[in-house]
C-alpha cells in the first residue's frame, strides 16, 4: 500500500518545470508499493518533523510546548551543534582530499581493464547492496548505542546522529565537507588497497581479479556518497532534476521513504544509501532481534542517549 504523505512528489518547490506529474506519481507509487512502509500517515504527522516547513518547528494544534520539539531552536540541537570543533573540521578536510585522490587514481587505473559483461553488472549491484546494508548497520549502531560523552567517538562521530534526530534539516545546512567527511574516511583503507593492487599486480592478475576489484570500488563510491544521498533526502527545495528522478525511481534514497525513519523513536528503516534493504530487514525484524540480544547481554537500553538529548528543554 502506498503512503499518501501530504508532500506531493511533483512539486514546484523543487524548482522543476516541464516535468510530467504523471511520470513522478507513477514512479513514486511504484517505489512505495515495492518498499511498503511500516508507519502510517498519522504516525508520521504526529511523531516526525514536517520538513517542508523551512522553519522546522511546526506543531500539532492539540499540543502546546514552550519549546519546539524539533529544529534549530531546540536546546539539545543547539548544544550538539556547538560541539563541532576545528579539529573535527580538519579531519574531515583531510579525509575528503585523500579519498577523492585515491578514487580518481583507482578509476583511471581501472579504465583499461574494464570489460562490459554480466559479471560486471552483478558486481555493481552487489556493491550497491553492500553499501546500503553497511549504511544501515552503521546508522543503527550510532543511533541506538553509545553516548556523546564517550572518549574520541562521542563528540566526533555520535554527536551528528544525535543532532540529526532533533534537527533533521541541519544536514541541509552543512557544506560538502561536513556532510561527507566521515563517510569518505571509511573508504580510504579499501581504496588504498585497490590502488596498491592496480599498481603492483601484473595485468593477468588484475584481469583475473577485476570483478572483485570493481565490486569493492563501486561499494566504496556508494559508501562515500551515502551521506550526500541522505542530505538530498532531507532537501525539499531546489534539488537538481536528475536527483529528483533518481529519488522518485528509488535508485537513491527517496525523501518520502526516509521520512519513515524519522518517526520517533527512530527505530526502523536505517539503510540510507538506496533504502532497498529497509523493507526486507524490517520484515525479518533484523534490528529488533539485534537490540533484544544486546540489551539482554549488556543491560543497555536502545536509544537511551538519543532520548536524553531529545528531551532537553530550556
Amino acid at each position: 500500500m502506498a503512503l499518501p504523505l501530504p508532500i506531493p512528489p511533483c512539486s514546484k518547490r523543487d524548482g522543476l518545470t516541464g516535468l510530467g506529474c504523471e511520470h513522478f506519481e507513477y514512479a513514486s507509487t511504484m517505489a512505495n508499493t515495492l518498499m511498503a512502509p511500516v508507519k502510517t500517515e498519522k504516525q508520521i504527522l504526529e511523531h516526525s518533523m514536517s520538513e517542508d516547513d523551512p522553519n522546522a518547528n511546526t506543531q500539532l494544534s492539540s499540543e502546546v510546548f514552550t519549546q519546539p520539539r524539533w529544529g534549530p531552536r531546540h536546546r539539545g540541537a543547539q548544544e550538539l551543534a556547538e560541539l563541532y570543533s576545528p579539529g573535527k573540521r580538519l579531519q574531515e578536510w583531510v579525509c575528503v582530499v585523500v579519498c577523492c585522490t585515491l578514487c580518481v587514481c583507482a578509476g583511471l587505473l581501472m579504465a583499461r581493464h574494464i570489460r562490459a559483461d554480466a559479471s560486471l553488472l552483478f558486481a555493481a549491484v552487489a556493491g550497491v547492496l553492500t553499501a546500503d546494508f553497511a549504511s544501515g548497520v552503521v546508522h543503527w549502531a550510532a543511533d541506538t548505542w553509545g553516548t556523546v560523552d564517550l572518549p574520541l567517538i562521542g563528540k566526533n562521530f555520535l554527536r551528528p546522529f544525535r543532532e540529526h534526530h532533533i534537527d533533521p534539516t541541519s544536514i541541509t545546512r552543512h557544506d560538502f565537507i561536513e556532510t561527507n567527511g566521515d563517510n569518505f574516511a571509511i573508504t580510504i583503507p579499501v581504496l588504498a588497497r585497490i590502488v596498491w593492487q592496480l599498481t603492483t599486480y601484473d595485468d593477468m592478475s588484475i584481469d583475473k581479479q577485476f570483478h572483485s576489484i570493481a565490486y569493492w570500488y563501486l561499494c566504496c563510491i556508494f559508501v562515500a556518497m551515502t551521506n550526500q544521498i541522505h542530505k538530498w533526502s532531507h532537501t525539499y527545495f531546489g534539488l537538481p532534476a536528475w536527483v529528483v528522478y533518481l529519488q522518485e525511481w528509488h535508485v537513491v534514497l527517496p525523501r518520502r521513504h526516509h521520512r519513515i525513519h524519522h518517526v520517533a523513536p527512530h527505530e526502523t528503516y536505517f539503510c540510507i544509501t538506496t533504502g532497498w534493504l529497509n523493507w526486507p530487514l524490517e520484515k525479518l525484524r533484523f534490528w529488533v532481534i539485534l537490540e533484544t540480544i544486546i540489551e539482554a547481554l549488556t543491560g543497555c537500553k536502545p536509544r537511551a542517549d538519543d532520548m536524553k538529548w531529545a528531551q532537553k528543554r530550556s
